[in-house]
Formats: structure tokens, C-alpha cells, sequence
């Protein structure tokens, strides 16, 4: 071999070994700068979401306190700061936002019609049905006035209806008639329509093809802004306003879940949206970016590192029980005589948590363990 094929070989040599440091280098530089996403948190289990739905059931029970035991249209924790919406609108806007999340990784990891809806209605459906069957008997033998015939049959109709969601009866016969905030006997399940109607939208997103291509997401995403935008410039029916004003952190939540390998995990970013949040309290946007920060907020403490935290998921999730359990019994600690905000949480709250543990451990796990006797192996739209 020649001198000069040797030169040109050590050239060589050297170049490819300068290209490859340079790429290891800014490859590695590239890692270290790269931020923290939703997606380097959100594959696991580990997590902090349940304690977060925990918490904000017992933030509705608190808030329900006010209403219930001085009556309709009394003043609620948060209320004034927040431009009317009160503590439990705020955190039933935190369970939407959750939801929206977890709802769309559900469907699109399954991918998979039959799955998709036999998972929600077996999340949403036993646990209401014992608790509505629970509220009619418990009711009619030792808490309404009524004893005939006339509150058995009622009683029937009025779980049949709610169990239904979307044919609401709010009274049963001789319950609660003199209370402050009247007969009404749940006030808490008017919004699980609400939640079924976001599922839809993730279910018509997911047949579409939607949660797989990012940008034609966007084509929801602008659906929903318009629906949104009209919301301020239009009158609406009740329902269609109130779909919106809850389908805004859902959406949120499912755009969390699209865009999670870009969207960071920040502390600073929270605050700032939190402070822009309250730069533009005077303004008509405030209500938007409020719960846009809220959302944020909600994911950086749900997918945070704070030690301790994580062994709340071995309790279960008691969210949903403490959610559906207790209005009525709050209405009942009222009626017997327990009519100050703070002495009804004192009493409702360590029965609704109860109610609530029952609930998960006999009714709502083994329901979702259901899940695993009937998925089939593959996807089927």
C-alpha cells in the first residue's frame, strides 16, 4: 500500500470519527435540553390523578355545604374571585379535564368499538345503579315522610330515570321538603350526561381517525372553538351552553393526550398561565384561560415526583363514589338537624368516603375486571 493511499485512508478515518463525535455530541446535547413532556410521565400507572379526583369530589361535597344548608343561591367558596364559578364548578372542570385525558388514551390504545363502550358503561352504570336502589330504600323505610304505595312507585321511576342520565327526576316523595335548598335529593348527577356526551365525541374522533393524526385533530379542535366562539355572540338552549362550558376541559384533556410528546411538563409554565389567567380577570377571555391554566396545572401536579404521593394508589379509586354519595347525604344530615356548612361536612364527608370505599371495593372494581372477560384480541370498528 502507498504513502499516498495510506494519507488517503487516515483522512478518512478521521473524518467519519470527527462525524461521529459531532453527532454523539449533539445527540446528547439534544436529550439534555430536550424538556420534560406529558409523554415521558403518562405511559405508566404511576401517577397522582386518583388523590386528584379524590380531592376535588371532597372540593364538590365542600362546596355543596353552603347551598344546602342555607339554600339556593347562597354564596360559595371561590365564587367571587372567579367570576361565578364556585369551588365545585371548579372541581368538576378538573374531573373533565382528567377525563378527556385518560378517555382518549383509553380508546386509543384499544382501539377498539366494543371495548371502548362496554369500559364506560361498566365505570359509570353498577356503582349509579346501587347507589340509586341504596337512595330509594334507605329513603322509604326511615327518611321520607311518605310510607304508601305512591313512594315505592315513584321511588321506582325516579332510579329508572336517573339511572338513565338523560331524564332527570330530582324529588322523591316526603324527602327532604322542608330542607333550605328544597326536595331535590342528587344535585350532583345532572353532569354524568354531560360526561357521556364528551365520551361520544371521543368515540366519533376515534372511528374517524382523528386521534391518530395530530392535524386532523385540529379539525375538532376547530369545531369545538367555533362552538365556543358562537357561545359568546349567540343565544343558546341550557343545555347546548352547558355542554360547552364542560366540554371546554375535556377537549383540553384530549388535546393533553394528542400532543403530549410536545407539550412540556413545566412548573413555570403553570404559574404563568395562572398569572395571565389573572392579568385577564377583567376581560371575557378569563374564563377560558382560567381553565385552561387550571387543566395545566392539574397535569404537572398529576404527573409530578412528590414522594408519598404515589401510595395513595393503592387505596383505589374513590372519586367517583364520594361524587354520587354525597349530595343525598348531605340533604340528610340537614334533616336532621345538622344545618351549618361546617357541621354538614363534618357529618357527610366521613359517610360519603365510606360509601365510597364499599362502592369501589364490591361494586366498581370487580365491574371493570369485567373489562377482561369479553376484549377481544383484536381491533373491530
Amino acid at each position: 500500500m502507498t504513502p499516498k493511499v495510506v494519507g488517503y485512508l487516515t483522512v478518512i478515518c478521521l473524518s467519519t470519527c470527527r462525524e461521529g463525535i459531532r453527532a454523539r455530541y449533539e445527540d446528547e446535547m439534544t436529550l439534555k435540553c430536550k424538556w420534560l413532556t406529558i409523554a415521558d410521565r403518562s405511559d405508566g400507572r404511576d401517577n397522582n390523578f386518583n388523590l386528584l379526583r379524590m380531592l376535588a369530589a371532597i372540593g364538590v361535597l365542600v362546596s355543596h355545604a353552603y347551598p344546602v344548608t342555607r339554600g339556593p343561591g347562597t354564596p360559595q367558596l371561590l365564587e367571587g374571585w372567579l367570576k361565578g364559578v364556585t369551588l365545585g364548578d371548579a372541581c368538576v372542570l378538573i374531573f373533565f379535564a382528567i377525563s378527556g385525558f385518560f378517555i382518549t388514551r383509553s380508546f386509543d390504545r384499544k382501539k377498539n368499538l366494543r371495548v371502548f363502550v362496554l369500559a364506560r358503561i361498566l365505570r359509570i352504570f353498577p356503582a349509579l345503579a346501587v347507589m340509586l336502589a341504596l337512595t330509594v330504600f334507605v329513603a322509604g323505610l326511615w327518611v321520607s315522610t311518605t310510607k304508601d304505595l305512591q313512594f315505592w312507585t315513584s321511588g321506582a321511576q325516579y332510579a329508572i330515570r336517573n339511572f338513565l342520565l338523560f331524564l332527570p327526576a330530582p324529588d322523591l316523595p316526603g324527602l327532604f321538603t322542608t330542607n333550605p335548598f328544597g326536595p331535590i335529593v342528587n344535585s350532583s348527577l345532572w353532569t354524568l350526561s354531560y360526561e357521556v356526551m364528551c365520551y361520544l365525541w371521543v368515540l366519533a374522533c376515534g372511528l374517524l381517525g382523528l386521534l391518530d393524526r395530530p392535524r386532523a385533530f385540529l379539525i375538532a379542535l376547530s369545531i369545538f372553538t367555533i362552538a365556543l366562539a358562537a357561545k359568546a355572540f349567540w343565544d343558546m338552549t341550557t343545555r347546548f351552553e352547558t355542554l360547552v362550558y364542560l366540554g371546554l376541559p375535556f377537549i383540553i384533556g384530549m388535546s393533553f393526550y394528542i400532543w403530549r410528546s410536545v407539550i412540556p411538563l413545566s412548573g413555570t409554565l403553570a404559574l404563568s398561565l395562572v398569572i395571565l389567567a389573572a392579568l385577564l380577570h377583567p376581560t371575557p377571555v378569563f374564563l377560558p384561560v382560567m381553565i385552561l391554566a387550571m387543566s395545566y396545572a392539574v397535569f404537572v401536579v398529576g404527573y409530578a415526583k412528590i414522594p408519598g404521593l404515589g401510595q395513595y394508589n393503592k387505596l383505589g379509586d374513590y372519586s367517583y363514589g364520594t361524587y354520587i354519595y354525597a349530595f343525598p347525604l348531605q340533604q340528610t344530615a340537614v334533616a336532621v338537624g345538622l344545618a351549618t356548612p361546617l357541621l354538614n361536612i363534618a357529618a357527610a364527608l366521613p359517610l360519603a368516603v365510606i360509601c365510597a370505599v364499599i362502592s369501589w371495593r364490591y361494586i366498581e372494581a370487580p365491574a371493570l375486571k369485567m373489562r377482561r372477560w369479553t376484549a377481544p384480541a383484536h381491533s373491530v370498528f
